[in-house]
């Protein structure tokens, strides 16, 4: 079983960028209208930010006002499917026999965000990437998690997913607007807990009905149960069940 505290977050999709528009989603969620809107960044210089893809800068995005400027945390970013965009793109070039350029496919790696992260805010500690399935959510906190029993006084955790080019829509189904959630997270221990922060634990167990998915990616659904007050919920994928209490 995992513990830990939601000390503060941050999310962002297009046309919702602030607590108060993910407040109103949460009581009524909807899919929301995706096209090419790109969050401001407006931490970052511009320059900066040109070079940034559109998932790099949602991440920047939501992790920025978690991390203070003389802060070092450790960072897990997590993506089921990462950067489909940049790689269809490079896959075009593969297609037209063009030349590949070796810095776009040095960005399209799944690593490459939490890289620039590391270079853009001067992040000297740990920082990891994971891929996993529908639960990639579940896995990141895992990650975030270890990182807690280990010794880290607070860790942030991103996930994000960009709605990916159309001729992926016979294979991705699962990300049905482009979203980034971030969560620093702290140990449940911890004396400097506010009386705001919201502690859970998360339990893993073994699922062995028919599955019925979550109706929203399960970092959106997190986000939901957090601004409606719930207190418990369940998400499953495959032979996983993820059990998630509340316990203040």
């Amino acid at each position: 079983m995992m513990a830990f505290r939601v000390e503060q977050w941050r999310a962002w999709a297009p046309g919702r960028d602030n607590p108060q528009a993910w407040q109103a989603w949460a009581h009524a969620p909807t899919v929301v209208p995706d096209g090419q809107e790109q969050p401001a960044c407006a931490s970052l210089p511009a320059m900066q930010r040109r070079r940034l893809s559109r998932l790099a800068r949602m991440t920047m995005e939501v992790a920025s006002p978690l991390c203070g400027d003389d802060e070092q945390l450790p960072f897990v970013f997590a993506s089921r499917h990462g950067e489909t965009t940049r790689t269809f793109a490079l896959l075009s070039d593969v297609t037209d026999e063009q030349a590949l350029s070796p810095t776009q496919f040095g960005l399209s790696v799944h690593n490459s965000i939490a890289g620039q992260w590391s270079i853009l805010r001067g992040q000297r500690g740990e920082s990891v990437a994971i891929a996993g399935e529908a639960d990639t959510f579940e896995h990141g906190m895992l990650e975030a998690a270890a990182l807690l029993v280990a010794g880290a006084p607070t860790v942030l955790l991103v996930v994000a997913e960009e709605t990916p080019p159309p001729a992926y829509d016979r294979w991705i189904a699962d990300v049905p607007f482009s979203y980034a959630v971030a969560l620093r997270l702290g140990r449940i221990d911890s004396p400097d807990h506010a009386p705001t922060d919201a502690c859970w634990q998360l339990q893993l167990g073994r699922h062995e009905d028919d599955h019925v998915p979550c109706p929203w990616p399960h970092a959106l659904d997190f986000l939901r149960a957090l601004q409606v007050g719930e207190h418990s919920m369940e998400h499953t994928w495959k032979a996983r069940r993820w059990n998630w209490q509340r316990t203040r």
